[in-house]
């Protein structure tokens, strides 16, 4: 069962906090998933190590937001993406047109 306001994905909110290295999923604020990452510098790659979504946000757009939201931005920033973590590389299959941000 979940809670109350999880499946409300319009009042998502995702955001990078770079002190933190990884991009934040928020419902209000509840911290309901999170893309960690490493960049060495502004010049990049970045590269996606890990992606947790709480279990009673699961299957509401969360891990689609925070991916969708981190290649959006890497592709502002002019960057290139390495992608070690699994739910990154899975969901990147599905969205091709994301291919071009990848660094083999």
């Amino acid at each position: 069962m979940t809670e109350p306001g999880v499946a409300a994905t319009e009042d998502l909110v995702v955001e990078d906090n770079p002190q933190e290295s990884r991009y934040e999923a928020r419902l209000g604020d509840r911290l309901v998933g999170i893309a960690e990452y490493e960049l060495e510098d502004d010049q990049g790659p970045i590269t996606f190590v890990h992606t947790e979504v709480l279990p009673e946000a699961e299957g509401h757009g969360v891990g689609t937001a925070l991916a969708r939201t981190a290649l959006d931005d890497v592709r502002r920033r002019g960057l290139r993406a390495v992608v070690d973590c699994p739910f990154i590389g899975s969901w990147l299959k599905r969205h091709r047109e994301y291919d071009d941000l990848i660094d083999r």
